[in-house]
């Protein structure tokens, strides 16, 4: 198992890794228990996903290019700016 990224917070975390299953790469959230404890431990650090190591570049690759993508152009309504309508 290796390490491949350290989400900022809880929401990220679950996000990617949601992500990747659907890419068929099984990662698992550690440290998601030891965020009740944050006034104890440093604040950083604290989640990482990590996977096998035969996907390990894999996931990586689909997390840059996670984080690389921009929005799409002209997908905000002219009406609300700046808030997502689902």
């Amino acid at each position: 198992m290796q390490r491949i990224y350290e989400p900022e917070d809880l929401m990220e975390g679950e996000l990617l890794q949601g992500m990747l299953a659907s890419e068929g790469v099984e990662a698992h959230l550690v440290g998601r228990d030891l965020l009740g404890a944050t006034g104890e431990l440093p604040v950083f650090g604290l989640l990482g996903l990590v996977v096998d190591n035969d996907q390990a570049q894999y996931a990586r690759e689909l997390i840059a290019a996670y984080n690389a993508a921009l929005p799409v152009s002209d997908d905000e309504p002219d009406s609300f700016p700046g808030v997502l309508v689902c």
